[in-house]
């Protein structure tokens, strides 16, 4: 009894060094990203302008306008795509599931960038609620598609290549589109479709926070049958829960944080499927109460700092967020992939 408290005990204080530690490194993370730039910004004037001091000079606006709109949408999306990717691992029971490599991130891009096209080269003005709307839309035709494909294939190794298929189909299909697009739609589809958070602007964190707060809430809500599933689906059904309700709501929430991640950055890869590992491995559990929360703020801290990467290093040149999320979480999913074929 005393070895099961004291274990606890180190259960309950990782836990908690754990959040701390991802806590700090968020507020570090966000302080860097309004302070480094193509124009750097000391800690003391960005103080300085929180307090609404020097409200007539230029880096007032580069840090109201532009930065830390960005910062915002960086934590946000980030952390929005961590637990939709989580979501779809525990839907198919895989680790290596996610939104990128499933094709629904293809999917949403394909759908945002035709009604961008048709409605912009219409001279019709694009809202961020349409933008989620088609991106939503776009997300669960291709999720139709991969609960086809699951009850056809014999393994997850077909289903996941079956999710990359498509997500080629649609990278291509976009592309052609893009293609025959206006110059000017062009010019507006390029840094989106190839994943960036430059551009978001306070209007759009509004939207973004609501989307994403009340899916949150509604998938820390759904923690308790979400470890009942964990344990199988015939034993979430011997504990009284619903799983054909279950699954459908799991889709939909997964769906709407995917879909608001690709209407306002476009598709960002990787992110999805390494941070609910690395988060796993940190707290030592699969507790969802626990990892749902620690996806987010991992998330967070991780698109941050890829964001962070991608604006500073070969600044005054952004780099797509893609790429530098690939960078990093590419070696995360080989190594589950080796883990995995191993029987660890």
């Amino acid at each position: 009894m005393h070895l099961n408290d004291n274990t606890n005990q180190n259960r309950i204080r990782r836990w908690v060094i754990c959040f701390l530690l991802i806590s700090v490194s968020i507020d570090m993370l966000f302080l860097w990203n309004i302070c480094a730039g193509s124009v750097s910004i000391s800690v003391k004037y960005i103080l300085e302008i929180l307090r609404g001091m020097h409200a007539e000079d230029t880096a007032y606006q580069i840090i109201w306008g532009i930065r830390m709109p960005r910062a915002f949408a960086a934590m946000l999306l980030g952390g929005a795509l961590s637990v939709s990717g989580f979501l779809l691992q525990t839907f198919f029971h895989n680790p290596i599931a996610g939104p990128f490599v499933l094709g629904i991130s293809s999917g949403a891009k394909l759908m945002v960038a035709l009604v961008m096209i048709v409605l912009l080269g219409n001279g019709i003005a694009v809202s961020s609620s349409v933008l989620i709307l088609a991106s939503f839309i776009g997300s669960m035709i291709c999720m139709g598609f991969i609960l086809l494909l699951s009850r056809k294939a014999d393994n997850m190794s077909a289903l996941i290549i079956g999710g990359v298929m498509i997500g080629y189909v649609c990278s291509a299909i976009t592309d052609i589109a893009v293609t025959f697009a206006k110059d000017t739609d062009i010019v507006n589809l390029h840094n989106w479709s190839m994943g960036s958070f430059s551009g978001i602007d306070w209007e759009n964190i509004k939207v973004i926070v609501v989307v994403v707060v009340a899916s949150l809430l509604a998938a820390f809500l759904m923690s308790k049958p979400i470890s009942a599933y964990q344990q199988g689906e015939n034993y979430a059904k011997s504990v009284g829960v619903n799983t054909k309700l279950f699954r459908i709501g799991l889709i939909l929430i997964s769906g709407l944080l995917s879909a608001c991640v690709t209407a306002f950055a476009g598709p960002i890869s990787f992110v999805g499927i390494a941070v609910p590992h690395l988060i796993r491995s940190l707290l030592k559990t699969s507790k969802p109460i626990l990892v749902i929360p620690g996806c987010f703020f991992g998330g967070a801290a991780f698109c941050l700092i890829c964001d962070l990467i991608a604006r500073t290093v070969f600044a005054p040149t952004d780099v797509s967020i893609s790429s530098v999320t690939a960078v990093f979480g590419a070696p995360v999913v080989i190594y589950m992939l080796i883990k995995r074929q191993k029987g660890y």
